[in-house]
């Protein structure tokens, strides 16, 4: 076997109505007045009302930022730290909702403990000082973000995204509690289901994997494409279950490999035209790896002995009533082959690119592009 290096650290909670343990966890991490940052979808659907009840019933303070955006902003992580910096002194952090929340709890834990502006910690690693503790609280079944130790920050002005990275940023506690997947509409749990898949079969294939990696994507796979469809039933409580807990092991698949082309062609679509994330995921994967087949065909056939890989996602898709066609997204202007170009040299930019196991041109992005198209 080959030789590589695994970090775990985390206390991992997984059950319904885990999130009434939210208190008693974060006593025992030092807290005692919490930021949380959430959207006004969770506040709305009275998640957040369940996490500041548990809080109370062991007399921790917790101060709210509800207005993350589906895409976190820089102007998102500040407003967050000013929360914070009103009610100091805060000593803990809780991610409440998907996966914008939770980077910015971790966004705001950067500036917080460390200073400065999110573009200071764009890369990896350049957070000198300690970080508070915190804790994440998924309440969808895709991003993953719980177990990575990346925030994705959008710049304000540009939308362009910064995967700012440090292990001190990740959780190091996660609540998996099925019971807040309960209120996600059935479109927005297939985009984030899809986009959970997407995690699994990039991180398998991509030119970081190790066994490692490769087991907790091998798993994740075998739960999302096993109960994607049932999680998007009326009667999804189980389905949704294992959907959330596919999504944390995908998720920990990307934290010990990396993710490839199809996550660097979403990306662009999600800052030029704010086509939904998992919906732009969605829209590439399929071509990607037909793409990839050529060097990559037998992980693939590894991943899904049962056929063929892209058929199944495409057949997913369906199942989700997901788009096929940049054409048929209700995108706010025309994308016409003459953006393409433009596309393709941001796509190219992309930190995951690098990181497909089939190196891609200039040329390759486009012709991705015209097939989605």
């Amino acid at each position: 076997m080959e030789t590589f290096d695994c970090e775990l650290k985390q206390q991992v909670i997984f059950g319904d109505n885990t999130i009434e343990r939210l208190g008693e966890l974060t006593r025992s991490i030092g807290g005692s007045r919490v930021l949380i940052a959430t959207d006004p979808g969770i506040e709305k659907a009275g998640i957040l009302g369940r996490a500041v009840s548990a809080l109370q019933s062991e007399r921790i303070a917790a101060y709210v930022y509800a207005d993350v955006t589906s895409n976190p902003t820089t102007e998102n992580v500040e407003a967050a730290v000013e929360v914070a910096k009103t009610n100091a002194p805060i000593d803990c952090i809780i991610g409440l909702g998907g996966g914008s929340s939770m980077d910015c709890a971790k966004g705001a834990n950067f500036l917080l403990t460390n200073g400065g502006k999110m573009e200071d910690y764009w890369g990896t690693n350049k957070a000198t000082e300690s970080m508070l503790p915190s804790i994440g609280v998924p309440t969808t079944i895709g991003t993953g973000s719980e177990a990575q130790s990346f925030a994705l920050i959008s710049q304000a002005d540009t939308h362009i995204k910064m995967a700012c990275g440090d292990k001190k940023a990740k959780f190091g506690t996660v609540i998996l509690d099925g019971t807040l997947t309960k209120t996600l509409p059935r479109p927005i749990a297939a985009i984030t289901a899809i986009d959970a898949v997407a995690h699994a079969v990039e991180s398998y294939v991509s030119t970081r994997h190790n066994p490692m990696s490769q087991m907790f994507a091998r798993h994740a796979w075998e739960l999302l494409d096993t109960h994607f469809e049932a999680s998007l039933g009326p009667n999804s409580s189980t389905a949704r279950s294992k959907m959330l807990f596919g999504a944390y092991l995908a998720g920990l698949a990307i934290e010990n490999s990396m993710l490839g082309a199809a996550h660097a062609c979403a990306n662009p679509l999600t800052a030029r035209y704010d086509v939904i994330h998992g919906v732009a995921v969605a829209l590439m994967l399929p071509h990607v790896i037909r793409f990839n087949s050529t060097v990559a065909g037998e992980a693939y056939h590894e991943l899904y002995p049962d056929g063929d890989i892209a058929d199944r996602i495409a057949a997913l898709k369906q199942i989700g009533n997901l788009p096929n066609r940049l054409r048929d997204y209700p995108v706010q202007y025309t994308i016409g082959t003459a953006d393409i170009p433009t596309l393709a040299k941001e796509a190219a930019a992309q930190w995951t690119a690098q990181f497909n196991p089939r190196p891609l041109e200039i040329g390759d992005f486009i012709r991705l592009y015209e097939q989605v198209y």
